[in-house]
């Protein structure tokens, strides 16, 4: 087989790298498009269009020219991505456009005034993996409905050749991470360039030196995303490291990523004409972001005072961290270390600077980015009503002078893109009962009552198709770890080989770390097997998460987690599917059967995993923490309340576990089993109902972005529009 040369195409396919190249084809018309022209091909390449038709010959491709089937779908896909991209006109105008105003448009359909979003990460696909888990999936969420809404908006990180690692555990069930460079020319990215054509490289001040960063985009419909890379011939090598990989290094590196990501962002923006009229900072790790644009103001000017009025008004901060060690802080003599190069243009308002960082989270007083963003933003938010209670009694000490209530810190709780994570077999299922206007008004409640009149027969036969599905998936899976790994035995079992695909199967995944408690459910050992090895109503447990390669502890928990995989006791209904990923997440939001939740509260900021496993059907069973707080009905769900709080986290837990196993034993289990003549759960198709109807619209990210439109970004782009600025 010889690979085609892509500019040979055939000339009715001209356009399929464009098409792969456009994240966007990841929750439109576009998937199907690839997965017809090959299917093998599809799956070899982990869903990656660029790779695959890297791979193809070109015998394959002049088929698929002439397969009318094909071209339909491929010519729908064209025409989702062309009427994303095209300006306004007539009719055909975006939520954005009719909520604000094509006030951003500029001729020939250029945007220039944008909203700028910062984050150290984002999930956009695994062809990217420039990502670690919640906040990255939480921006790349984000991304997708700015696009849907057509909200000016662009997306300014890292690219992260390394990208986060590869998960291996070892046969005693301990994490090894494996970091695999990135192919650049088998992913959806190219090099950023100016008005000149040039490839956008900036200059960023790091220390006593500088520091260059070359600039890649990636295309999401309406969005563009920015990716600094400081893997460049010209800096030194240690320079060249900073970018490498995602999370990695001590303090000096953290700080050094921060900078280049704050300065570097702004820098970028500026090279490429880009006039943010809002700068959101998506957690600490972006607010050097303020640095760069005092500095700006400064150099315009403007005196300190105004500066930072200017600053404020048009800077919104989302913080996701309910643990005050979670948020960074670096000493003072590291700042001024690191910031040498920009004190020249600060002058005596070096000072102002540094106090605006300065906040002592119990170690004593330390230069606090959290601290940083939050006296330099005008909007602040938690990312969920009980997280923003936390949020204002955790920095109390930034407004001394206010009462709980009046500290300036909102909440905007977390959504999911629903088009990305509903499931397509469900997704087809409402189109045929609700009509495919389900896809433009999924943030209304009152739309949803719709779910209600599904005949449970035609639910349940999805639900049992994607459980199939999860484990036909989990099974392959084993399979090739055995054949191409030459994994042991102990792998194999542990990653599920022997799941039984008709038992009730409780899914988990997410970061393993202590205050989540991924282990709580084997609190009682015994309890738990009766539960597992029940003859008639068997229940299984499938597992899947990272630990951060610096968390011992939580490398601990997983390895807790494997080893009773491995445990007779169990009987082989407990798996943990390692190297979890955006892929793997889908299987297991759309495949299980109940999605389990027990961190410590209230240490859950938000969370988001669960969302997207109740829209799909799988009903979440949680502490009452984060987004649960709030989305919990009383009958589209279960909430796990052992009635304890406080510092004896061993009381708790027990107190927890116990309020669990009650649960499953007296709730869930019985339920999943009760069935009708017809071989239907009745009873728990109406949680699965109410799970979706009553999940779906409040916890989407177009609630969520239309929330952030009304309070942080029109707000800011109407006082520009009657200030003339």
């Amino acid at each position: 087989m010889t690979p085609p040369d892509l500019a040979q195409l055939p000339e009715r396919l001209s356009r399929l790298p464009e098409l792969a190249h456009d994240l966007s084809w990841t929750w439109n018309a576009g998937r199907e498009v690839f997965r017809r022209l090959a299917y093998l091909r599809w799956k070899q390449s982990a869903h990656n269009p660029v790779l695959m038709l890297r791979q193809m010959d070109l015998p394959a491709l002049e088929r698929a020219a002439n397969d009318p089937d094909f071209l339909a779908a491929y010519d729908r896909a064209l025409l989702t991505m062309d009427a994303m991209r095209a300006p306004a006109n007539g009719h055909a105008r975006t939520y954005w456009q009719t909520k604000v105003g094509a006030t951003t448009d500029r001729p020939g359909g250029t945007v220039d005034r944008v909203v700028a979003y910062f984050s150290a990460e984002f999930a956009l696909h695994q062809s990217l993996p420039i990502y670690a888990g919640g906040l990255g999936v939480l921006a790349g969420d984000h991304c997708k409905e700015a696009s849907d809404l057509g909200i000016p908006f662009v997306g300014v990180g890292f690219m992260y050749p390394q990208g986060y690692f590869r998960q291996r555990v070892s046969a005693d069930g301990w994490q090894q991470e494996v970091y695999e460079r990135l192919n650049w020319a088998d992913a959806p990215i190219a090099k950023a360039q100016t008005h000149d054509r040039k490839p956008c490289v900036v200059a960023v001040p790091l220390g006593t030196r500088t520091v260059l960063a070359q600039v890649w985009e990636v295309r999401l419909g309406r969005v563009r995303l920015l990716l600094l890379d400081t893997d460049l011939e010209q800096n030194q090598p240690w320079d060249r490291e900073l970018s490498a990989r995602l999370y990695s290094g001590g303090q000096d590196m953290r700080l050094q990523q921060e900078v280049v990501l704050g300065l570097g962002g702004v820098l970028a923006l500026r090279a490429l004409g880009l006039t943010p009229a809002v700068w959101h900072l998506n957690e600490g790790h972006a607010a050097f972001v303020v640095l760069q644009r005092l500095r700006d103001e400064l150099a315009n000017g403007a005196t300190w005072e105004t500066a930072l009025v200017e600053v404020r008004r048009t800077t919104v901060f989302t913080t996701h961290t309910p643990v005050p060690a979670g948020h960074d802080a670096f000493p003072f003599n590291l700042v001024e270390q690191q910031l040498a190069n920009c004190w020249g243009s600060m002058g005596e308002e070096r000072d102002h600077f540094l106090a605006l960082g300065t906040y002592d989270n119990g170690a004593g007083p330390q230069f606090n980015m959290t601290a940083l963003a939050m006296r330099s933003a005008g909007a602040i938010n938690a990312v969920s009503q009980l997280h923003g209670e936390v949020t204002r009694e955790m920095f109390a000490p930034l407004w001394p002078d206010l009462a709980a209530g009046d500290r300036p810190v909102g909440a905007i709780t977390n959504g999911v893109h629903v088009p990305t994570w509903v499931a397509g077999d469900l997704g087809r299922l409402f189109d045929r009962h609700m009509g495919a206007q389900w896809r433009d008004r999924y943030d209304e409640p009152a739309f949803w009552t719709a779910v209600f009149d599904i005949p449970d027969e035609e639910l349940w036969a999805v639900r049992r198709s994607l459980r199939e599905s999860l484990f036909e998936f989990v099974r392959e899976r084993a399979r090739v770890r055995f054949a191409e790994e030459n994994a042991g035995t102990a792998r194999v079992v542990a990653g599920g080989a022997m799941l039984d695909p008709h038992a009730l199967t409780i899914g988990f995944a997410r970061r393993f770390t202590g205050y989540k408690r991924p282990d709580l459910i084997f609190r009682n050992p015994a309890r738990l097997a009766r539960l597992i090895n029940d003859p008639k109503h068997p229940m299984q447990l499938v597992f899947a998460g990272k630990a951060h390669p610096a968390d011992d502890d939580g490398k601990h928990h997983l390895q807790h987690i494997f080893k009773q995989a491995l445990d007779p006791l169990f009987g082989g209904r407990v798996a943990f599917v390692d190297d979890y990923d955006l892929h793997v997440a889908h299987m297991l939001v759309q495949g299980c059967d109940v999605w389990l939740n027990n961190p410590r509260k209230p240490l859950e900021a938000s969370g988001t995993s669960g969302m997207k496993a109740a829209m799909n059907g799988v009903p979440h069973l949680s502490i009452g923490d984060g987004w649960w707080a709030e989305g919990y009905t009383g009958d589209n769900g279960w909430l796990i309340d052992g009635g304890l709080t406080g510092a004896d986290h061993g009381a708790v837990d027990d107190a927890d576990a116990d309020a669990l196993y009650r649960l499953l034993e007296t709730e869930v289990v019985p339920r999943f089993y009760e069935r009708s003549t017809k071989g239907v759960p009745t009873r728990w198709m109406a949680t699965v109902k109410q799970s979706i109807a009553t999940v779906t619209p409040r916890f989407s990210t177009r609630r969520m972005m239309k929330d952030y439109i009304e309070r942080a970004y029109a707000p800011s782009f109407r006082k520009q529009d009657s200030s003339g600025r």
